[in-house]
């Protein structure tokens, strides 16, 4: 991906995964990657969360299971996404560890979230995905995406 260290080229090269926040106007831009597509949707979602909320030490107090229906990459990303902001604005629940792994008609996806008021808040709450600038697909080490969060 662009910007990567030559750090990050070596941990993706032996399979690693990871996200980092980067330099946007006014929202938050991420950038994720993973060996596979589901790892690099979920180092997503921790990507997203970390960008507001500090959940080091937080133990999850709720375990959830969604299923997302097969419609291409991109729209699994921002449904994923979507579920994360759902949750904490609908619910009071932030995403503390996510997992992912294929289902035979899409996504199956197991959300360990906790209550907002266990979290300290550190950034802008996200309010939703936008589609502009949003990429997932495979590249030479695996699985790299990048979303723009509406802050």
């Amino acid at each position: 991906m662009v910007g990567d260290t030559d750090d990050d080229i070596r941990l993706r090269r032996e399979g690693g995964s990871g996200h980092r926040a980067v330099p946007h106007t006014a929202d938050v831009r991420v950038e994720a990657w993973g060996a596979s597509r589901e790892r690099c949707l979920a180092e997503a979602v921790l990507g997203t969360v970390e960008c507001f909320a500090d959940i080091s030490g937080v133990r999850p107090t709720f375990v959830e299971r969604v299923r997302l229906a097969e419609s291409g990459d991109d729209d699994l990303l921002t449904a994923l996404l979507e579920e994360v902001v759902f949750r904490l604005e609908v619910d009071g629940r932030v995403t503390v560890d996510v997992e992912a792994g294929p289902a035979d008609d899409g996504l199956d996806v197991r959300l360990a979230l906790a209550e907002l008021a266990d979290v300290e808040i550190i950034g802008a709450v996200p309010k939703g995905v936008s589609w502009h600038g949003l990429h997932i697909g495979p590249d030479p080490y695996g699985w790299s995406c990048a979303v723009t969060i509406d802050v």
